[in-house]
């Protein structure tokens, strides 16, 4: 069985220049490697985050020009750790790019990549809009990854609503999996803890997800409180403040494999019948 090993999340408030939100997160993925941490995650959004399909275009590049993998590649090196970008903004084209989350291993070369799937085009309460499909090409293929102490399993944010993709990866043998993440404050306050630990729950799997915090660029404000939840549902480490800050905290990769063995939910799939879809009606009707 793996041995335990400290996972460290990276809570940030990025701004809408990426010089700054690189030197941020420098320093606190150094100040979580000083904690103790193996593996350091930091939030969707790393590099920064900006209001506007045309200025997101113009602030993204494409992989082979982005100053920030760099950075990460020398830090991870430096630290000796594994170390997991929550996502950056990679132009596709002209028009396009991909919200993608990159894991280094400790000789820093990229060990996995991943395209966050679902996109977060939705419309809530006071007039606050998002429509990520205008600006990124959502990835098609989920992906897990091979870590000292198990198998990780890569998500992004949005994500976290769509169940069958963690049951996939928990069923390829993800005992970790991450989310991180910009929640808004609305849909934090009311769903963040929640859906967070049903994911684990539901997969015996630790959730690592480190968030961003704070207002930003356009008034957005995102909701913090970066957690890691154990494979039993329960909150072993979690942010309290609306700052940029790191949690640390001891991982034991059996209690992964404890949870499955009580409750081996995810050997019991069983084939079925789908309803019939509603019918569809006109507005009025």
């Amino acid at each position: 069985m793996s041995h335990r090993f400290r996972a460290g999340l990276v809570q940030l408030n990025a701004g809408p220049d990426i010089g700054p939100n690189l030197e941020q997160a420098e320093r606190l993925i150094l100040a979580a490697r000083e904690a103790g941490a193996e593996f350091i995650l930091t939030p969707e959004n790393t590099s920064f985050i900006e209001s506007g399909r045309d200025r997101i275009l113009e602030k993204a590049m494409p992989e082979g020009e982005h100053p920030g993998l760099p950075i990460f590649a020398d830090l991870a090196k430096r630290t000796d750790a594994w170390l997991l970008i929550g996502s950056l903004s990679i132009k596709l084209d002209a028009k396009t790019c991909a919200n993608r989350s990159y894991l280094f291993n400790p000789r820093g070369e990229i060990a996995a990549r991943y395209d966050k799937i679902h996109m977060f085009d939705v419309d809530l309460r006071d007039g606050e809009s998002y429509r990520e499909s205008a600006t990124f090409r959502p990835g098609d293929r989920a992906v897990v990854a091979d870590l000292p102490w198990g198998r990780l399993g890569m998500t992004v944010c949005y994500d976290l609503r769509f169940a069958y993709l963690y049951r996939a990866l928990a069923q390829a043998g993800a005992g970790f999996i991450a989310v991180p993440a910009a929640f808004t404050r609305p849909t934090g306050q009311a769903h963040w803890h929640i859906l967070l630990r049903a994911r684990a729950i539901e997969t015996g799997s630790f959730i690592l997800a480190p968030a961003q915090c704070g207002l930003h660029a356009g008034g957005r404000g995102t909701y913090g409180h970066s957690l890691i939840v154990s494979p039993w549902g329960e909150i072993i480490a979690e942010a309290r403040s609306e700052d940029p800050e790191i949690v640390v905290c001891e991982i034991d990769p059996a209690k992964a494999a404890e949870a499955r063995a009580m409750i081996p939910a995810l050997r019991h799939d069983r084939s079925f019948a789908p309803p019939a879809p509603e019918p569809f009606r006109r507005a009025g009707e």
